[in-house]
């Protein structure tokens, strides 16, 4: 019997509204002590940004490299990051291109245009690790806009950098949601391409 009268109580506005009330207030008054209980501080979050490497033709060069990166993703070509361009099959265990390998080719712009822009991407990659392309690609580095330096941070060598400006070259896009010529969609260089008129 006392359960049925408590329930009854319990079930009336009135006290329905104190509950609610009364929880409202915890909740206002916790969440103003806590947020004058926290300083927040909003510091200024930067990365520690690795010294970046130019390699010279002699670094280039050497043969006593124990391992080799490579462009990985190519369905039949890789580029190292000696500059070889070559046939999956011709990538030795190390990963490094061999050298002996009638296909193989090192600083190749086979499928790029005189506005830096190629076809394939590992010749992208190829043609811009070339050492005779330092210049451009310092100019380049020195151009970036505040959003390009965060994506560019993390870069450490010339490599790094000719696989990032390809994949990611602004140039090549028009509004940001086509290809300026579809053709030639991989771009290293800074000079900016014409529209290629639609056939």
């Amino acid at each position: 019997m006392w359960y049925a009268a408590l329930l009854r109580f319990i079930r009336r506005r009135l006290v329905l509204g104190i509950i609610f009330a009364s929880s409202l207030t915890y909740c206002i008054v916790s969440f103003l002590r806590e947020g004058n209980g926290r300083h927040m501080v909003y510091q200024d979050i930067s990365l520690e940004r690795k010294p970046f490497v130019w390699r010279t033709l002699q670094e280039h060069n050497e043969t006593n490299e124990i391992s080799c990166r490579n462009s990985l993703q190519g369905k039949s070509i890789l580029v190292d990051d000696r500059g070889y361009v070559c046939q999956r099959e011709d990538v030795a265990k190390n990963g490094c291109c061999n050298i002996d390998s009638e296909h193989t080719t090192r600083y190749s712009c086979n499928s790029c245009n005189e506005s830096s822009c190629c076809i394939m991407f590992e010749y992208c990659v190829s043609c811009c690790i070339d050492p005779t392309k330092r210049s451009m690609l310092e100019i380049v580095l020195s151009k970036l806009s505040a959003d390009e330096k965060v994506l560019f941070h993390s870069i450490s060598d010339d490599y790094e950098l000719c696989m990032t400006k390809c994949r990611t070259s602004s140039h090549s896009v028009l509004h940001e949601n086509s290809y300026k010529n579809p053709a030639h969609k991989y771009c290293f260089g800074n000079s900016v391409l014409e529209k290629k008129p639609p056939d």
